[in-house]
């Protein structure tokens, strides 16, 4: 049961944006002694920054970080096995993202729009974050296998479908990009404090609590998360009542609503920045475990590596790119000065990373600061397809969109988690050789961690740069300041 007035706004399906907020402005206490400029409520704003980006990414840190190597090294899963699992779970997450949006957009119930579906994520969420560790002693490398991508695959489905109405919500809440942008920092600084933990310290809980008995330390530390995700999704639910105000009617039919966005040249460039800065990030991330364990040979090292750069993230999402912003104005720029920085310090550490320990994790955690932001700037190319969208075509397209961006992003994420293991393959790794893995390994170790990393982030730049919608800038801000006057 969509609310009436959402009709009546019928000038603003905008932005859907990254990390948005939404309730001060929602009718209550008009008369107040001082007028407020927020559109919504602190709580809302916090419930948003940690619904997706609280035990939700804490666990998809710990994912992106040690189900690869579980899978290798203690299920003894091939490595080119574990390289088609991620890519069928990761390839088919990113198939759904548009059949996510498009159902989002056209949901009607008595809860509104978005909402329904932040009841459900968390015990979804729950369920398989949990299920994809344990292990149930098969003695077949395919009855493992088989287990792994059915948990992972649910898994992926059921982050598409609390992840495009979290986004979707955002520009249905809020329009001024002052404070979608105020919002975007917030949730990436949650963000940037869930990797952390999710990547620094994931080895010492789950060893407390094997310490404690448990068999497997990986099921009670996801069981927590996921009760701290029931905190902040079910909160969003109650706070995001009565918010849904700029919307209106969505293009009902999937396939014309994807052709009403991609008929447009000018949104390209932008789902390959989205594929781009996934790709960047993700690569030198989630090969860093495998980079000190055996290109660096010192696993006992791998605690202080991540932290390093979880804590270079902590400081990009709440220090930098709030400065970043700031200083060069715009997010796109933002984006671009963080890219060559952080391909400067990549090309050194690819030539000169293994002879200093020091220099290693010095640049390392500079290149953290300025790269890890760059997902989250990323999301203002969001807001500018739907702006540009809506001035085309005067319809509502913030979940179809964000579904898109999904979509490109995870295809990123396919070829980050299942291209990772394929070229280990391909080059000779052999899993738990520390010390002896053939030079062709070696490469590849390097080259994934600060090669490719480097190439992503030039095509990233020259997205950016050259983006078409970017002329479009003067119309869209006149429209948007007709919308803000009704």
């Amino acid at each position: 049961m969509e609310n009436n007035s959402v009709a009546r706004q019928a000038g603003i399906g905008e932005a859907f944006e990254s990390y948005q907020t939404s309730q001060a402005n929602g009718g209550v206490k008009r008369a107040t002694t001082k007028k407020s400029n927020s559109e919504v409520g602190t709580a809302f704003k916090w419930f948003h920054a940690t619904s997706v980006n609280g035990g939700a990414m804490t666990i998809a840190a710990v994912l992106a970080s040690y189900l690869s190597v579980y899978m290798t090294d203690t299920l003894q899963i091939p490595a080119a096995t574990c390289s088609l699992i991620m890519f069928i779970a990761t390839l088919w997450d990113a198939i759904n993202d548009p059949m996510m949006g498009v159902i989002a957009d056209n949901t009607h119930s008595k809860w509104g729009r978005y909402r329904p579906y932040f009841i459900f994520a968390p015990i979804l969420l729950t369920f398989f974050g949990t299920m994809v560790w344990v292990d149930w002693g098969f003695a077949s490398t395919t009855a493992k296998a088989a287990y792994i991508l059915i948990m992972y695959i649910g898994y992926g489905m059921t982050v598409t479908m609390y992840t495009m109405p979290q986004m979707a919500i955002l520009p249905a809440a809020v329009k001024r990009d002052q404070e979608r942008n105020k919002i975007i920092t917030m949730g990436a600084g949650a963000c940037a404090t869930a990797f952390t933990i999710g990547n620094t310290f994931t080895p010492n809980i789950t060893a407390f609590f094997e310490g404690l008995g448990v068999s497997n330390g990986y099921v009670p530390y996801m069981l927590i998360c996921g009760a701290l995700s029931f905190v902040s999704f079910w909160g969003l639910f109650k706070v995001s009542k009565g918010k849904e105000r700029y919307l209106t009617e969505p293009e009902k039919n999937p396939l014309k609503g994807l052709g009403m966005v991609l008929r447009h040249k000018e949104v390209y460039p932008n789902i390959i920045a989205w594929i781009g800065a996934s790709m960047g990030y993700g690569l030198m991330f989630a090969s860093s475990v495998y980079y000190m364990m055996y290109y660096y040979e010192r696993p006992d090292l791998i605690g202080i590596y991540m932290g390093i750069i979880s804590i270079g993230a902590l400081v990009s999402m709440v220090v930098a790119m709030p400065i970043f912003l700031k200083v060069f104005k715009t997010g796109q720029r933002a984006l671009c000065v963080s890219q060559i920085t952080s391909i400067v310090m990549y090309v050194i550490l690819f030539f000169f990373g293994k002879q200093s320990f020091t220099l290693l994790c010095v640049l390392t955690f500079l290149s953290s600061i300025t790269s890890a932001m760059q997902n989250a700037l990323v999301n203002i190319l969001v807001n500018d397809t739907i702006d540009f969208i809506m001035l085309k075509e005067g319809k509502t397209a913030n979940g179809l969109v964000s579904a898109i961006k999904g979509f490109a992003q995870k295809c990123g994420n396919t070829v980050t988690s299942s291209g990772i293991l394929a070229i280990l393959a391909v080059s000779g790794y052999i899993a738990g050789a520390i010390g002896q893995q053939p030079e062709s390994a070696m490469f590849a170790l390097n080259f994934i961690k600060f090669g490719a990393p480097s190439v992503t982030g030039i095509i990233v730049i020259l997205c950016v740069v050259f983006g078409p919608i970017n002329k479009y800038k003067n119309e869209i801000e006149e429209m948007k300041a007709k919308m803000h006057e009704n």
